[in-house]
This record gives structure tokens, C-alpha cells and sequence, in this order.
């Protein structure tokens, strides 16, 4: 099979194509042809040194994917070939608290990613492929769709009524928006782009601020979410963008910390987060029951993933560069 493995996490030239043996499946596991990898932000953090924590260079990249079963191992039962399967983002994390493995767990990070063309992987870290959507769209649900999801229910699911905020025009974001709508929310977005602020109405947004010619647009948020502010802030940014988002929440809403866009620390002002009252809750992607959840979802609504831009498997390395310009609406992904 070919495969892509980043030799160093120096720069992109580093990542390459090679000619490996096949993997086989094992007692339990299944051999999934890959048909779509998508990208995610954290796949490009690894190799601009911005990842949060010390990742192993040599591993194949990216850790969403979407395929179709081709052989199974001894004492599977779950799936048979023919099957159309997507990985779960932690291969073990099934259900209820987080297991302390889930870092040694990480795909591209700590083990083999899936850009290669065939994958052998337990049975128990796959689930269905929601009827109706392609491999390149199944392929964007297990980070993206899956974090925007746990974003928006956890102990307080948004409902019909509810005020969201989302932060640019990212998979993460672009999922929330759709999701949020898809239960009648009321949405404001942000962008730096004037040409995405019509796409992102177009998509459902009520309001769109542009966050660089308004550097307090946390405020603008407040007064278009009717001056209380907003119940919910999918919060992608991180440090650059925190301090915003205190101003844009309504007393006794919440921020979801998901991600770390941003390079800025300004850090943290104690009494504006005290004076928010809101309660900030992080999420690290999601559960294998969860993704099944979602995946249930989206097929009754037939909810269809925003997809910026295809690669072929041969230009994976332009892919990556395309995902490190930020330019994207939606998702990018690689066609194997």
C-alpha cells in the first residue's frame, strides 16, 4: 500500500509517500480500505510546533478517515466486508469518563494516522458511515462534527430559543452553525473575511461581525444577541480569543473551550471571568457513543458537511498547505 509519515515535524517537505507492506487484520480488528481523510487544524499545530504537547515524528498523519471494510479478523462480529465505516477520533474512548490512555491513544501524535490507503483497526474504534453522505463528507464527522456536537449539548443542550456564537469559518465552526440551526438556535458568527460573511448567512447565521475591523466585537456580539449575550460560545481560538468571549456570554451561560487557533496569550482577566458568570467547559473531541449519536442525527435530518476543497491522494502535501493558510470554509479533504 502507499502511505504518507511525517520523517520530521520540521516542515512540510518532510512529509512523504512510500511504498509499504500491507497490514493484515488481527483477532478483533477489521481492514478498512480508506476512500477520504479530512484535516484537521491540529494535523498542521504538529508541524508548526504549536500542538500542546510532544508528538513522535515518523508516524502517517491525520486522524479522521472514512472507508470501506474489505476483510475482517478472528471473533468479529460488528462489521463484514462491503461495510461503510468512518474511525472513531479516540480509538478507546467508548463511553462514559475519559480513559487515562487517551493521550498514548492519539492518531498522528502517538500512533499511526490514517492518510495511507488501507488501515487495520479494532472493530470497537469504527462505527457506520451515516447513510446518504459520501466517503469524502463521512470522512469530516469524527473530529469536527463530533467536537461541534459535544459543543452544543453536554449538561445543557442548546435548544429552540437559544443564542450560539461561533468564531470563523473552520470545520469546528461551520458544524456548529449547521447543528445549532438544525435545532432551531439563533446564531451570530465571526469572521475576518468580508467575501465569507453572505456564505455564512447563507448557511443560517442571524449576525456576522467582522472581528479585524472590530477588535471588541465581543461586545458587538452582546448587543446583537439582544444585550444579554449569548448562551453558548464555541470557543476555537484559545487564548486570543477568551477574553472576547467573557464579554459576548450571558450571565450564567457557558464557553466550550475547543481548540487553540490563536498564537496571541494576552492571558486571562480574573474578574471578567468572575463577572461573566458563565462556566467554561472543555471538550476534547468526544466519545464512541457520542460520534453514533450524532451519526443518528444527521441521517434523520440529512444534514450535509461543508466541504471547501478536495485533494487527490497525491497532493497531500498541498492539502496540509492549504489547511496552514486558514483560508478554508468548511473542511479539507484528501480523496485516497
Amino acid at each position: 500500500m502507499k502511505a504518507y509519515r511525517f520523517d520530521s515535524f520540521d516542515n512540510l517537505d518532510a512529509l512523504r509517500q512510500r511504498e509499504e507492506a500491507d497490514p493484515r487484520p488481527q483477532r478483533g480488528e477489521v481492514l478498512v480500505r480508506v476512500r477520504a481523510v479530512s484535516l484537521n487544524f491540529r494535523d498542521i499545530a504538529m508541524v508548526l510546533g504549536r500542538y500542546p504537547r510532544a508528538c513522535r515524528p515518523g508516524l502517517i498523519p491525520a486522524s479522521d478517515a472514512a472507508g470501506e471494510v474489505i476483510e475482517v479478523g478472528e471473533g468479529v462480529t460488528a462489521f463484514r466486508p462491503g461495510d461503510r465505516v468512518m474511525g472513531a477520533f479516540h480509538p478507546r474512548w467508548f463511553g462514559g469518563e475519559m480513559p487515562s490512555t487517551i493521550l498514548a491513544d492519539s492518531y498522528g501524535a502517538e500512533n499511526d494516522g490514517w492518510l495511507a490507503q488501507l488501515k487495520a483497526v479494532s472493530q470497537e474504534a469504527i462505527v457506520r458511515l451515516p447513510d446518504g453522505l459520501s466517503y469524502e463528507e463521512g470522512s469530516t464527522l469524527p473530529c469536527a462534527g463530533l467536537t461541534a456536537w459535544n459543543a452544543l449539548t453536554g449538561a445543557t443542550p442548546i435548544r429552540a430559543g437559544h443564542s450560539v456564537l461561533i468564531q470563523g469559518s473552520g470545520g469546528v465552526s461551520i458544524f456548529a452553525l449547521q447543528l445549532a440551526r438544525m435545532v432551531g438556535a439563533t446564531v451570530i458568527a465571526t469572521t475576518s473575511s468580508a467575501g465569507k460573511v453572505e456564505r455564512l448567512k447563507a448557511l443560517g447565521a442571524a449576525a456576522v461581525v467582522n472581528y479585524a475591523d472590530d477588535p471588541e466585537w465581543g461586545k458587538a456580539v452582546r448587543k446583537l444577541a439582544g444585550g444579554r449575550g449569548v448562551d453558548r460560545v464555541v470557543e476555537v481560538g484559545g487564548p486570543g480569543t477568551i477574553g472576547q468571549s467573557l464579554r459576548a456570554v450571558a450571565l450564567g451561560g457557558e464557553i466550550v473551550s475547543v481548540g487553540f487557533l490563536s498564537t496571541d496569550n494576552p492571558g486571562i482577566d480574573f474578574f471578567a471571568l468572575k463577572a461573566s458568570g458563565a462556566s467554561i467547559r472543555n471538550v476534547a473531541v468526544g466519545d464512541r457513543a457520542g460520534l453514533i449519536e450524532m451519526t443518528r442525527a444527521i441521517a434523520m435530518t440529512g444534514l450535509k458537511p461543508v466541504i471547501d476543497r478536495v485533494f487527490d491522494f497525491d497532493a497531500a502535501r498541498e492539502a496540509f498547505a492549504y489547511l496552514e493558510t486558514g483560508a478554508q470554509f468548511g473542511k479539507i479533504v484528501i480523496r485516497v
